[in-house]
């Protein structure tokens, strides 16, 4: 049975300089503090709000280390970085979604310029999309609801699923895999019927198309065993994209305000059992989708590789896809990478001002989950010492 070494920093800083983990020692220590968090970030978006400067504080430090760059050019000397360790790079246009035409049509150009420019960059093997950028947020909310919609609200729903198919056309012109990211619970449901239809259309011969599923809903391992009973039955491949979660406290405290069923797992334990159950189920009907296994959890990543190894697969059969986000668990995507296995790390880009929330977000995450920063930090510092070690 093969087993990741994790704690092996040489190889999982191989490509950072010394400066490059300084740099993140610094940031990763003033992020383990949750009141500078707590004070910095409503900071940060008051001054954004205003419109002043603040490229000159965010881009040497938060930015630089969890953003590939401002534009998809700008990003480029970060995926050839990655790829000298055998790392695959999905640019992901992180811009919060606006609901303005103008707005959605400005994301919408952006986002087929970076699906034409992974299609012809075999360093980047996806692409990806947040699909709140293409439609009415209240639309969604009520196409995934139970209410008939009005003929405005159907309207929107058809606008936003030409959208997505344009997107997913492209995608199938350009032979480049698309992911399309999960939202909160109230809006997915008419996502997930636009995806699947989209699956149907363009997953005929191999997975381009792929859904998010967010383990920590507690519906989540039906819904992948119908949408896989689907994919037999129909005969079409599923594209499969695991993820713990993002919108936890949102789904809870809007499900005790209006008064329904919490749609989350009740403890992190049971997350942790079906998103490793989604693993298993996967693996064993392999032959007809493609998973993409997109945790910074150590125990998932190792479970996977286990599996794949089980099934006396080649630990570069394209059909399985580990990532991480840039920046993040970097001893779990080098060591991974060095093993053989496939390894994308989630690149975001943009203007600085424009992806702010990215990056308060992924600040509040390793504030927030338990042992990320200490993790990061202990990694970090003990690939430090050892490099001081070897040059005396």
């Amino acid at each position: 049975m093969i087993k990741i070494d994790f704690e092996d920093t040489r190889t999982a800083f191989n490509i950072k300089s010394d400066r490059d983990l300084r740099r993140a020692y610094a940031l990763f220590t003033l992020i383990s503090y949750p009141i500078l968090v707590k004070i910095g970030n409503p900071v940060i978006k008051v001054l954004s709000a205003l419109r002043i400067p603040i490229g000159w504080i965010v881009k040497p430090t938060a930015f630089k280390h969890f953003v590939g760059g401002s534009t998809l050019e700008e990003c480029q000397p970060a995926v050839a970085k990655l790829k000298t360790a055998n790392v695959w790079s999905i640019l992901d246009y992180s811009v919060e979604g606006k609901e303005s035409e103008k707005a959605i049509q400005a994301a919408l150009e952006e986002t087929l310029r970076a699906v034409k420019n992974a299609g012809s960059n075999p360093d980047i093997p996806f692409t990806v999309f947040k699909p709140t950028a293409f439609g009415s947020h209240k639309a969604l909310e009520i196409l995934s609801g139970a209410t008939e919609p009005s003929p405005e609200i159907k309207e929107e729903g058809e606008k936003f699923y030409h959208r997505i198919d344009t997107l997913c056309k492209t995608a199938f012109d350009n032979d480049i895999p698309i992911m399309i990211d999960a939202e909160e619970t109230y809006i997915q449901n008419f996502i997930d019927q636009v995806v699947m239809d989209m699956m149907r259309k363009y997953n005929k011969e191999k997975c381009i198309v792929f859904n998010t599923y967010q383990m920590y809903r507690h519906d989540r391992i039906a819904i992948l065993e119908n949408d896989i009973k689907a994919a037999w039955e129909e005969k079409f491949f599923l594209g499969a994209k695991f993820v713990r979660g993002a919108y936890m406290e949102r789904e809870r405290a809007r499900a005790a305000k209006m008064g329904y069923e919490d749609p989350i797992q009740p403890d992190r334990e049971s997350t942790d059992h079906d998103y490793n159950l989604a693993l298993k189920i996967s693996m064993d009907n392999i032959d007809v989708l493609t998973i993409f296994n997109g945790t910074h959890n150590e125990y998932s990543s190792q479970y996977l590789a286990e599996l794949m190894i089980e099934k006396l697969m080649d630990p570069a059969d394209k059909r399985i896809w580990f990532s991480q986000l840039y920046g993040m668990s970097e001893h779990i995507s080098f060591n991974l990478a060095a093993a053989g296995f496939n390894v994308a790390k989630y690149v975001p880009y943009g203007p600085v001002r424009f992806v702010l929330p990215y990056l308060m977000r992924r600040v509040e995450e390793n504030t927030s989950v338990k042992g990320q920063t200490g993790r990061e930090l202990s990694l970090i510092k003990k690939e430090r010492q050892r490099r001081k070690n070897e040059n005396r």
